[in-house]
């Protein structure tokens, strides 16, 4: 591969493979989601404007609009984030490795923190001169839910912690969120909770002053009219029940997934999220492949190696033939 930080599960996932690769929930959306979406073909003919949805989203999580960012999903932040002139980055990993990439890509010598196992922040490993500090919270690939109270402890006069919280929305009840926190941008996915990835939607929230930074260096329109309907039909109510109701079946699948993998003697982190990294051993990725099922390769997030996958939860039936498969194996 050209660059190992640019590699995702969605060129595992290929047609014919079982695909346990693509952290996106696998059940069918809500309709009333359908239809905000087929509705926004209505309006397509005009140039978008996110100032209704941003004031729906800022609603949805009690802070001011000038506090919130629609992206084109949360690649965009990362990107938005990377272009300003940090002195000194640090991208904690293991971790979605999109940040580092936009960082690299805009010019930055990245400073790589890489935890030991079992993957759980400790601030005092961040370098004191550090203005910049990304986070994944839950983590991709490892599942860990790092407590708000470290998270916090990033924190300093000048430096900006950036939390990719993409899927803290499988989290019931999201205890872990900063959302709103001082110093810090939290960057949200809407598209893998909702099975949307095509959409491209998602937003920051943020200190005004830095989200007002941002916005000054997004391309016009990039957020696209279906991505804001997305965004104002999933700030509702009905949408943070549904949300729910979908986080607890995730937690359901991955208790399926965790006890089948014990059984086997496969080792493997607990997971909060929509996903578990498992220590299957070198080769067992290809062979899985060889037997039609994609996991994620995992060796191209920086601490980890090539005996490790990142498996999707997913319903108890698709879990058992990719249990099926590792006892044949």
């Amino acid at each position: 591969m050209d660059d190992p930080l640019r590699h995702h599960g969605d060129v595992e996932a290929t047609p014919g493979l079982l695909d346990l690769a693509v952290n996106v929930y696998p059940d069918p959306r809500p309709a009333w989601l359908d239809d905000a979406l087929r509705s926004s073909l209505d309006d397509v003919a005009r140039y978008p404007d996110p100032s209704a949805a941003t004031r729906a989203v800022a609603v949805h999580h009690g802070v001011d609009a000038d506090r919130v960012l629609l992206t084109a999903g949360a690649a965009e932040a990362f990107s938005l984030v990377a272009r300003r002139p940090w002195r000194r980055p640090v991208v904690v990993h293991p971790q979605f490795t999109e940040p580092h990439a936009a960082l690299e890509q805009a010019g930055h010598e990245v400073a790589p923190v890489v935890l030991p196992r079992p993957f759980e922040l400790e601030p005092s490993l961040v370098p004191d001169d550090a203005d910049l500090v990304v986070v994944g919270n839950p983590t991709n690939p490892s599942g860990v839910l790092h407590p708000r109270e470290a998270l916090l402890a990033l924190r300093r006069p000048g430096r900006l912690v950036v939390v990719d919280e993409a899927f803290m929305d499988t989290v019931p009840g999201e205890p872990a969120s900063v959302l709103g926190s001082p110093g810090v941008l939290v960057v949200r996915s809407l598209t893998k909770h909702w099975s949307i990835p095509g959409v491209r939607a998602g937003y920051v929230v943020g200190d005004a002053p830095t989200v007002h930074d941002l916005a000054r260096a997004q391309v016009p329109w990039s957020v696209s009219t279906t991505a804001i309907a997305a965004a104002t039909v999933l700030a509702t109510p009905e949408a943070r029940a549904e949300a729910d109701v979908r986080a607890r079946r995730i937690g359901e699948w991955r208790d399926h997934l965790q006890k089948g993998l014990a059984d086997l003697g496969v080792d493997h982190l607990p997971s909060s999220t929509a996903f578990v990294l498992a220590r299957v051993g070198d080769g067992v990725h290809a062979r899985l492949r060889e037997a039609g099922i994609a996991v994620r390769r995992a060796d191209t997030f920086p601490g980890l190696d090539r005996a490790w996958v990142r498996i999707a939860v997913r319903p108890p039936d698709v879990v058992d033939r990719l249990l099926t498969a590792l006892v044949d194996l």
